[in-house]
Parts: C-alpha cells; sequence; structure tokens
C-alpha cells in the first residue's frame, strides 16, 4: 500500500504504450517482465510476464515508489 492516493479513479494500463504518458507507469513499465497495471486510490496491481521473477519487479519496483 502507498503512503497516498496515487489515482482516484480506476486507472488502467494493459500495455507498455497505453502507460508512456503517465510519469508513474512509464517507469514501472521500464521495469523488465511488467506487463501491465491498476491504479486505484493508494494502490498499483502490477502484472507480469510468465516467467518474469516477482522478486526483481518487486525490488525494482520500490524503488521507482519510494522516489515519488
Amino acid at each position: 500500500m502507498l503512503d497516498g492516493v496515487i489515482a482516484d479513479r480506476p486507472t488502467s494500463f494493459l500495455n507498455a504504450a497505453s502507460g508512456k504518458d503517465h510519469p508513474i507507469a512509464s517507469k514501472l513499465f521500464a521495469i523488465p517482465g511488467v506487463t501491465g497495471l491498476l491504479m486505484l486510490g493508494d494502490f498499483i496491481t502490477v502484472n507480469k510476464q510468465p516467467d518474469a521473477r516477482w522478486a526483481e519487479i518487486t525490488k525494482r519496483a520500490e524503488q521507482v515508489l519510494a522516489s515519488l
């Protein structure tokens, strides 16, 4: 859970192209293996490629979110 509201309403990015203009989505899609995002309130749901490792995605996502 995040410390503050990241999106007032459900915001979905089904691929990197759809999130290229969003400051947070574009950084999260830069993480190898991330395939989709859903943002709402104080949370973000991350989808990944089947062969991607959660440990690496989680580590890098935490770094992105810590820089906000």
